[in-house]
């Protein structure tokens, strides 16, 4: 007969505690084994995220009622321009304008607001405002080309990014800069903006001559031939190539508020378009009433000096 095993060795083994003072595995990746220290780095940079400015500019742009079809088409240009802007239904040009555009504007959820006011059918007045605080702008809009009628040969991208460029007068006086400001704050496209596309491939150039800000929207055409392929900052081959809008804004008057309140600036040599017509039509009365006194002071002559009588007038009557 064999032995009898003793009781202690029938007995399983229990197994062995993990050691906690152990190192643990790395996690291991696509790239190779991940040592501790950078896991926990990882884990510490997604949990908090570095805070990086996020431009979240929406323009909504509106028009008033009885706009006629040229001002129309110049709105519609500058939507299809601007990938970041709303467009909303026409609002009824009075003076309680502000308040509607300011409640329209926070339902959007925008931050500025381009509104095309148009007064007698033939006056386009442009109103440039930051909701809800201000400050505002209001321009009287001159040489108006839309993009239709102007049939010009550029063709940018519809989306893409534009470059915003600006003539040295605008760091001259306060108001300038002022309106150098919220001009690159409307018109410039946010990063990474869901209806934009990620290059730059037009140009908006601001420039002032006479008191007057001049818009123009040039193409930044590169040749993509193989034998003239351009090098990369080589400006020497870009051209421009004028697409359109054209316009030019006249200054009027610069408010604290959204489209009212205190005035900051007001233009000097700023002349309405009532009194031009008025002074054109006062012209034409001054020609015709200069007509009717020269007609009257020759009918005073004739009759001061009167004609001697002609002896051979009646010669010839039997």
């Amino acid at each position: 007969m064999g032995k009898k095993r003793k009781h202690s060795e029938t007995q399983t083994a229990e197994p062995k505690k993990k050691d906690e003072a152990a190192p643990e595995r790395p996690k291991r990746s696509l790239f190779g084994w991940k040592d501790k220290g950078e896991v926990q780095q990882q884990t510490e940079s997604n949990t908090d995220p570095p805070q990086v400015f996020r431009n979240k500019e929406k323009v909504m742009v509106t028009c008033s009622r009885r706009i006629n079809y040229r001002y129309r088409h110049l709105m519609l240009n500058m939507v299809s321009l601007l990938p970041h802007c709303k467009k909303d239904n026409k609002v009824e040009s009075r003076s309680s304008k502000g308040a509607t555009l300011n409640e329209l504007i926070e339902l959007r959820g925008c931050s500025s607001a381009l509104f095309f006011e148009c007064r007698k059918h033939q006056d386009l007045y442009l109103w440039m405002a930051r909701c809800p605080n201000g400050p505002s702008v209001k321009f009287l809009v001159n040489a108006v080309h839309t993009m239709e009628e102007l049939k010009l040969t550029g063709n940018h991208l519809k989306g893409s990014r534009p470059l915003l460029t600006f003539s040295s007068n605008f760091e001259k006086d306060a108001h300038w800069k002022l309106l150098k400001e919220m001009i690159i704050q409307i018109f410039g496209t946010p990063k990474e903006h869901r209806k934009s596309k990620p290059y730059h491939d037009h140009v908006f150039v601001f420039s002032i001559a006479d008191d007057h800000i001049w818009f123009r929207n040039y193409q930044i055409s590169v040749p993509h031939n193989e034998s003239d392929k351009m090098v990369r900052g080589g400006l020497d081959k870009m051209t421009l190539v004028e697409v359109g809008p054209r316009f030019c804004l006249n200054p009027i008057k610069i408010f604290a508020g959204s489209f009212g309140g205190p005035t900051l600036y007001e233009n000097p040599f700023y002349v309405s378009p009532n009194q031009i017509r008025a002074l054109e039509k006062r012209q034409k009365a001054g020609k015709y009433a200069k007509k009717v006194k020269a007609k009257t002071r020759r009918k005073m002559h004739e009759l001061s000096n009167p004609l001697e009588p002609d002896e051979f007038a009646d010669m010839w009557r039997e």
